[in-house]
């Protein structure tokens, strides 16, 4: 399944490359925006809000480009002037989230080193938990704007399915976190303008998309055995709308 929701991310990408360039770009340009307001503040209580507000339009803007990648996981087309719409939809959602990296930042940065500093048993408990609840949260975070777009609007019910899709999925989830980061690192080497975060929200969607058919089917089969899934035949419609593509074929379209 893993090896299909690559190719998948990979030709949705490939058939909106435009659109998912010009997302990328606003990433860029929201981030140079929040760095040129920052440059402008010399008091340190002024620094501190802008860097929060332009982290929450970083976050905000987020969330538009998760519900544009939706669209593309369905095999739609992305309209630009949706963003509005989507911003709508999707502000709550973003800004929770925005305070949320925070409080994980406080905790890595800060609560997490002090309790591990006391170096006693207490310490090294709490710290190691902390580390763990940390590093759970942001696995199964993966899923919160897919969960958001595709399943949820109600912010409780998003965290409470996060968790339940990490837990049931766990060593999807971890090949969806290194897939994430490899898609980091590729990205890097020009300047995050592709494949970009933009493809990184679209292969977690594509993601939740694809595994979403594993319910439909328990649920329509509720004796069947959840370690053997038949992903070759409950993805079948899905591997036919992605089809198979030459090289040739990717580059020069109309001469196929």
């Amino acid at each position: 399944m893993i090896l299909f929701l690559i190719k998948k991310t990979f030709f949705d990408m490939w058939d909106n490359l435009l659109s998912i360039f010009l997302l990328n770009m606003g990433f860029l340009l929201v981030a140079a925006g929040g760095f040129y307001a920052l440059s402008l503040m010399s008091h340190p209580l002024f620094f501190f809000g802008t860097a929060f507000l332009a982290f929450l339009a970083l976050c905000l803007y987020t969330g538009v480009v998760a519900m544009m990648t939706r669209d593309i996981a369905n095999y739609q087309s992305p309209e630009f002037r949706n963003v509005i719409p989507y911003l709508k939809e999707t502000w709550k959602v973003s800004t929770v989230l925005a305070l949320l990296i925070l409080a994980q930042l406080l905790i890595v940065e800060i609560v997490m080193p002090w309790y591990l500093g006391l170096k006693n048993l207490v310490g090294l408990a709490i710290g190691s938990l902390l580390f763990w609840f940390s590093l759970t949260w942001w696995l199964a975070a993966q899923y919160y704007f897919p969960i958001r777009a595709q399943i949820d609007t109600e912010i409780k019910n998003i965290f409470r399915k996060c968790f339940i899709f990490f837990f049931d999925n766990t060593i999807f989830s971890i090949g969806l976190a290194i897939g994430s980061v490899l898609i980091a690192l590729l990205s890097s080497l020009v300047m995050f303008l592709l494949p970009g975060v933009a493809v990184v929200l679209l292969w977690h969607q594509s993601a939740l998309k694809l595994r979403l058919y594993k319910y439909t089917y328990l649920e329509t089969n509720p004796q069947a055995d959840r370690k053997k899934i038949p992903w070759n035949d409950i993805l079948a419609e899905e591997r036919d709308r992605v089809g198979t593509r030459s090289l040739r074929g990717m580059i020069f379209p109309w001469k196929e």
